[in-house]
């Protein structure tokens, strides 16, 4: 299986690059700025000329009309585990799944879609409970609060009896009002990715978490989804599809 990077040279497409072997799966290129001391690297989706399978993007949402382009140049399916997407972007994110397969995640962690359901029967139990959501990740990360984060709050409003208020920090006068979510976000280093999730009542407190060691776990989770995305037909596709939950 022939598996085209978009983003090959940032963080994540070396970290893919280096899995693929492992899984199973060959790297014939890449899209980026920047060129791939290994493999061929194209600046536009036009001129890519090396066979393509599935792509898998780990870039920016910028990038999302030339993963299109390529998608219909190859009717190929696509990993897309960008987050910061704009509403505009999901509209061609659907559009485009009605012509191929879309594989979309915010994270591509099996410990995180783990813990996005258990955020949600947790929700339902612990019904008159505060709920907050922090989130941590490293100093270059450009959005805020992360597509995991959003995934989570999700997550926990199917638990909920109310829609929910969410109020992204504090500062000031903000004694908290009923039916609230706070998401918080931290910024610094080299911290790959925590995510916790804090129900507090009264006199009690449950906290659910999770903490990524390395990239690895994530470039392992859009590698396998490629290759689950084989012969499957269009349509749009998340981890719970893949998991069969």
């Amino acid at each position: 299986m022939n598996i085209f990077i978009v983003g090959i040279n940032g963080k994540m497409g070396r970290v893919l690059c280096e899995r693929a072997p492992e899984l199973g799966v060959t790297v014939s290129g890449g899209l980026d700025k920047v060129s791939s001391p290994l493999y061929p690297t194209f600046t536009r989706a036009a001129d890519v000329n090396v066979p393509v399978d599935a792509v898998i993007d780990f870039s920016r949402p910028e990038t999302l009309g030339e993963i299109i382009s390529l998608c219909k140049k190859y009717n190929c399916p696509c990993v897309l585990s960008t987050t910061g997407y704009r509403a505009s972007d999901e509209q061609q994110i659907r559009k485009l799944a009605e012509k191929v397969a879309v594989f979309k995640s915010e994270n591509m962690s099996l410990g995180v879609n783990a813990l996005s359901i258990l955020a949600g029967k947790a929700a339902e139990i612990l019904k008159d409970f505060d709920v907050e959501i922090i989130e941590r990740h490293h100093n270059q990360k450009a959005d805020a609060p992360s597509g995991t984060a959003k995934l989570l709050c999700r997550s926990v409003e199917k638990g909920l009896a109310y829609s929910p208020d969410y109020v992204y920090g504090r500062e000031g006068n903000c004694k908290r009002k009923p039916h609230e979510i706070g998401v918080h976000a931290i910024r610094g280093g080299s911290i790959v990715g925590e995510h916790e999730i804090a129900f507090c009542g009264s006199d009690e407190v449950v906290t659910l978490s999770h903490s990524a060691g390395s990239r690895k776990i994530f470039a392992d989770g859009a590698l396998k989804a490629a290759k689950w995305l084989t012969g499957k037909k269009a349509g749009l596709y998340d981890m719970h599809d893949m998991l069969g939950l």
